[in-house]
């Protein structure tokens, strides 16, 4: 049945192509641009900052935002990483895409970026906070095992990182009359299971209404999304270890991964990517303060 799922998947996927193009997506030439072809969200023209780009859901993200006119800095810690996915988007979209590296863990490191992604675009509109230190892919620490040390990281690169970008954009849009600010957290801010993960997450919960309520006035939304189980460039490593753990096979361990949602698929960085993108559009402005989850219907609460 998994097989199946995927295949099925794969040729709804084909149905969005057009020859020649092998990105995700339904593209049209626009002269030095391709363009996807779409719902206009209004962005044409727009200029983003996506915080931990370089790969994973941000750079998802950034593809997406591109592919819809955007012009995008990404920015992570590694320069390679950032040069390599900076000209392989470029290529793809026709959209202007550069990288700037960026520590957000650190105050003057997100004002440099900030500063230079201001030099680059003129100004940002859309803000992404996607950088953060990655959960779910290890054994989660038991109380006994949880440092100071640890605690302190994650917070300070998460909660502070996404703190410190805000405050720095927020200017750049109040002068503008406009903005959006989305907020990368996870679903283990609805679940317990992972000390460290739900409580980085509920707090980027918590700011993102109160930057919602203090910025609305100025033009300015603020979401946050939580993606549960995504499919990124690191999944078939994740996978490959399971199934070790387990003496099943990956194709097997793929299956009993995909049963923890109501679609019962693992969700994929660009089915985040759409939604992001949507909130960061002119035509999201009914959404403010609010959480959406992103993980193909995780967990059986009801949130209200």
């Amino acid at each position: 049945m998994f097989a199946l799922r995927q295949t099925l998947r794969q040729a709804q996927d084909e149905d969005f192509r057009d020859d020649g193009i092998v990105t995700e997506g339904r593209w049209q030439d626009c002269g030095d641009r391709k363009k996807r072809i779409a719902m206009d969200l209004k962005l044409d023209g727009k200029r983003a900052l996506v915080t931990g780009g370089s790969r994973g859901i941000g750079k998802a993200i950034a593809r997406t935002l591109a592919s819809e006119g955007v012009s995008v800095v990404i920015s992570a810690r590694g320069k390679d990483a950032l040069d390599i996915t900076a000209a392989e988007l470029s290529a793809e979209t026709g959209s202007k895409v550069v990288g700037v590296v960026v520590d957000t863990g650190s105050d003057d490191s997100v004002r440099n970026v900030v500063a230079e992604a201001k030099s680059l675009l003129g100004s940002i509109d859309i803000l992404v906070n996607c950088a953060a230190r990655p959960g779910g892919q290890g054994a989660v620490p038991t109380l006994a095992e949880i440092t100071e040390e640890e605690f302190n990281d994650h917070m300070n690169v998460k909660v502070m990182g996404y703190l410190r970008c805000a405050r720095e954009v927020a200017p750049l849009m109040i002068e503008e009359g406009w903005g959006r600010i989305i907020n990368i957290s996870g679903m283990a801010s609805r679940n317990s299971g992972t000390v460290i993960g739900s409580m980085r997450n509920v707090a980027v919960s918590a700011m993102t209404k109160n930057l919602a309520d203090e910025l609305g006035p100025h033009g300015i939304n603020v979401t946050v999304v939580h993606p549960g189980m995504t499919r990124t460039e690191a999944t078939a490593g994740v996978v490959a270890r399971r199934a070790e753990a387990a003496g099943v096979s990956e194709s097997e361990t793929e299956e009993q991964m995909a049963q923890g949602n109501s679609v019962r698929t693992i969700i994929d960085a660009s089915d985040i990517a759409y939604v992001v993108t949507m909130l960061a559009s002119p035509l999201s402005i009914a959404i403010t303060g609010d959480s959406i989850a992103a993980g193909g219907g995780v967990g059986t609460a009801i949130h209200y």
